[in-house]
């Protein structure tokens, strides 16, 4: 049976660093470089990990693990109230099917690219692809307790999506201005930038750069990624499962990730509006306080040691993958809206 005062000094140090990150992405020098609380939270945590925490690291072990899996899960639910099926509709079928190809073509050259060619780990691999593809940090985090990650994994492919994700923040504005006069919409720029562009944050402040209408749109088709992070994760159990299994003829147990299941199940409840306006942003608040301290737990346990033995392959792989969602981002782009015409 649990004892759940073991879990208070953990869960308070995880919960401080994540206040912390909050309060400190609010600041305008970390809104203009599009760093959100999720990186900031386990920045922090890495730095007080790799410091004091081995002082506190006893009594903080159970709260500090409860956080890395009970929160995360709990947050990753509570990113549906982020979400409605409204959303998709706003962009219609054409940025579902941009959305769709540009996460499916990534993944795939990620896994390729990664194990064929690099030589990387089954798990950096689906971790750097899964941040690239989909929705940067909440997707790596949403994706390690499907494959099991280890930690300095997971940092390595977080600290990837910060780089190209920031680094996409500042040229996709100036990729539009250098080709706008081929008379490229505002509204086609914001789906470049959403369908390609890693965090939440970064896409909002790509768009914001060029007009207000075009950062709406973009939030919009980031969004509907974000949406396709549910399918993603229950796929990737199911080919795990059979994976695993070898070739033999009692299969392994699919093993469903329930809490993307109702991740999507809350995005649903959430489409028919049914909430105060209020209630709801606390909600949200919440969310972001429980994916902050599942963020600075996972820092606190991620070894700078480790990192530097990951060594240079995967910054490879992950720019690698930051060139094909410019070229090939910008492909499907132009691509479905020739055929949508």
């Amino acid at each position: 049976m649990t004892n759940y005062r073991n879990l208070i000094p953990g869960l308070a140090l995880s919960l401080g660093l994540a206040i912390a990150a909050i309060w400190a992405a609010e600041l305008p020098a970390m809104k203009n470089l599009g760093l959100s609380a999720l990186t900031l939270a386990i920045v922090g945590g890495m730095i007080v990990g790799n410091t004091v925490y081995r002082f506190v690291a006893g009594p903080s072990h159970h709260g500090v693990t409860f956080s890395k899996q009970k929160l995360l899960r709990a947050g990753i639910i509570l990113f549906g109230f982020k979400l409605t099926f409204q959303d998709i509709a706003a962009v219609g079928f054409s940025g579902v099917l941009i959305d769709a190809l540009v996460l499916t073509s990534t993944f795939f050259l990620a896994f390729w690219l990664g194990r064929k060619k690099l030589g990387l780990d089954e798990q950096s691999v689906i971790l750097i692809g899964a941040g690239s593809s989909i929705c940067g940090a909440a997707a790596v985090l949403a994706t390690e307790p499907v494959i099991k990650a280890h930690a300095e994994k997971v940092a390595v492919a977080v600290a990837t999506v910060v780089v190209f994700g920031t680094a996409a923040m500042f040229l996709w504005p100036l990729m539009y201005d250098a080709v706008r006069h081929l008379g490229i919409s505002e509204f086609s720029y914001g789906l470049f930038a959403g369908s390609t562009i890693h965090e939440v944050a970064q896409a909002v402040a790509a768009g914001k750069s060029v007009s207000d209408a075009a950062m709406n749109t973009a939030v919009i088709a980031k969004m509907i990624r974000v949406m396709m992070l549910a399918p993603f994760l229950i796929a990737l159990s199911a080919w795990l499962a059979a994976k695993h299994s070898g070739g033999k003829t009692q299969r392994q147990p699919l093993s469903i990730p329930w809490f993307a299941v109702a991740f999507l199940a809350v995005a649903g409840f959430n489409s028919f509006d049914l909430l105060p306006r209020a209630l709801l942003q606390q909600i949200i608040s919440l969310d972001n306080l429980l994916l902050a301290a599942a963020m600075g737990a996972l820092g606190l346990t991620t070894h700078i040691s480790a990192i530097r033995q990951a060594g240079a392959k995967p910054l490879l792989l992950a720019s690698a993958l930051f060139g094909w969602l410019i070229v090939g981002g910008g492909l499907i782009n132009a691509g479905v809206a020739m055929l949508v015409r």
